[in-house]
């Protein structure tokens, strides 16, 4: 019986690589529709500046980023954690192995 779960420990970070995408995706998604909500609120502008934008300044450009940075690493964070929550809630086993995680 020992083996049995070993064995099937060692197949659930495969089975969760494809949840593991699609809750990135979907983290990346909701991200984007925050940094554009966000943005539109520190700035009052629809579109936010690219770094390629000649007509926008280098403050400009690094707010952006870096609004743009800590709201995608705070969403895939939080939807990382809840999807390993919710597999280990229903198999009693944590996705990843080994201590630490994605980065």
């Amino acid at each position: 019986m020992a083996k049995k779960s070993k064995k099937a420990k060692k197949k659930l970070p495969m089975a969760y690589k494809p949840i593991g995408f699609a809750l990135g995706w979907t983290s990346g998604t909701v991200a984007g529709m925050a940094f554009q909500k966000v943005w539109k609120v520190v700035r009052h502008e629809d579109d936010a500046p690219d770094a390629l934008d000649r007509d926008r300044r280098w403050g400009e450009i690094l707010l952006a980023a870096a609004i743009q940075g800590a709201i995608f690493a705070v969403v895939r964070s939080a939807v990382d954690r809840a999807g390993a929550k919710a597999i280990e809630r229903s198999t009693g086993t944590w996705p990843v192995p080994e201590k630490g995680g994605r980065d």
